[in-house]
């Protein structure tokens, strides 16, 4: 057992998780966010998030990805069945021809791992997903184990079993810390917590709380995503006979119609960058036209389909896109998580179990993920 305490700032999803393995470990846990558990400016806010372990040749997130979904569905299992779902195995299509260099190395790295994959040629394309138009794909890779995570709902419901589990939960806005060493923070109206150690999981307002360290190294962005109503009378679109997917060349993920939110499609380009708290979340009219033409490319039955939401979401972006899991330089009991880099969500729970190990035994960060790897220079590489 661990016998200390540990304020972690921010209830994302990296914040949640780390917060679940402290207090698994035995540590007493307080949880402090500025606007609320998965509230609409936070990176873990919207409705869906794709889990998949294809990674290219990145076999440690290949991996991670793996090791968190065992985690997720694990959560679901103690939540238990008369909770509304918060996993969705509806398998993740990648939309690129194995001949592709990125594709390639992603079976490799899937088959080498021992995860499960599949090869579709065309013909299998059409028989299995007769919605979809792939007619210029020789063959496409299928993740039959990946599928869809309820974000919003996910965190929330993680959280609340950290509170049943006696986690403090707060909501406060910390003013940044100052001076040689932290023994406590304060919040905005005044309220002081001491603590042990800390951890900041606050996501695309790190570089707010610790702008020396951080600035230019985390790098908020807009991040457009369109929820688009399928026809009556079928449910072609659901997560039974659609997957989600990743078009990577086009710059384009999306998500089959969960509870009849519609189907999300989402631009993964990096946007401009974005004030976390006070920009608008007003999606880009053509932002919203360009997901429109991907969507009537592949999916002709959604041509003319309504719109149900248009919104911006964030990430938060390291130089490549690998995470920040470290120990703050000038503090020796202090941790920095984050660098979600738009593909985090999945790895939540892996994250907050690689956190908790540097906080509950002093070790140093893996080298993907050490403080001294982040640049500010964007040159991404992780996907």
């Amino acid at each position: 057992m661990n016998d200390c305490d540990v304020i972690v700032i921010g209830a994302g999803v990296f914040g949640s998780w780390t917060a679940h393995h402290l207090r698994a470990a035995g540590a007493r846990v307080s949880v402090v966010d500025a606007y609320g558990v998965a509230h609409p400016r936070a990176s873990s806010g919207d409705h869906s998030r794709i889990l998949r372990c294809g990674y290219g040749p990145d076999a440690i997130y290949a991996q991670m990805a793996w090791r968190s979904l065992q985690q997720w569905r694990a959560l679901e299992a103690r939540l238990g069945p008369e909770r509304p779902p918060i996993w969705h195995g509806c398998g993740v299509l990648w939309l690129t021809s194995s001949d592709d260099a990125y594709a390639a190395a992603t079976l490799k790295t899937l088959v080498e791992s021992g995860f499960p994959v599949e090869r579709l040629d065309r013909d299998q394309l059409r028989l299995q997903f007769s919605q979809l138009d792939a007619a210029d794909l020789s063959d496409a890779l299928l993740e039959p184990e990946g599928g869809v995570i309820s974000a919003r709902r996910a965190v929330q419901m993680l959280v609340d079993e950290l509170a049943r589990g006696g986690v403090r939960l707060l909501q406060g806005r910390v003013v940044p810390p100052h001076g040689s060493r932290i023994d406590s923070i304060t919040l905005t109206d005044g309220t002081t917590l001491e603590s042990d150690r800390f951890v900041f999981a606050c996501g695309a307002w790190l570089p707010l709380v610790f702008p020396d360290l951080l600035r230019g190294r985390i790098r908020p962005t807009r991040q457009t995503v369109v929820y688009f109503l399928p026809p009556s009378n079928t449910d072609i679109f659901g997560t039974a006979r659609t997957p989600a997917w990743v078009d990577f060349p086009a710059g384009i993920y999306g998500v089959p119609d969960i509870e009849h939110h519609g189907v999300k499609v989402g631009i993964d380009e990096h946007g401009p960058a974005i004030d976390p708290d006070a920009d608008d979340r007003v999606a880009d009219a053509a932002l919203i036209a360009r997901a429109r033409a991907w969507l009537e490319r592949r999916f002709p039955m959604m041509k003319n389909a309504a719109i149900a939401e248009a919104r911006v979401c964030q990430y938060e972006n390291t130089s490549n896109g690998d995470f920040l899991i470290d120990r703050h330089p000038s503090y020796d009991n202090v941790w920095v998580v984050g660098g979600g880099s738009g593909h985090g969500f999945k790895h939540g729970p892996a994250v907050g179990e690689e956190a908790a190990r540097l906080v509950l035994t002093g070790g140093d960060a893996h080298r993907r993920f050490a403080l001294a790897t982040k640049g500010i220079d964007a040159r991404r590489a992780v996907y």
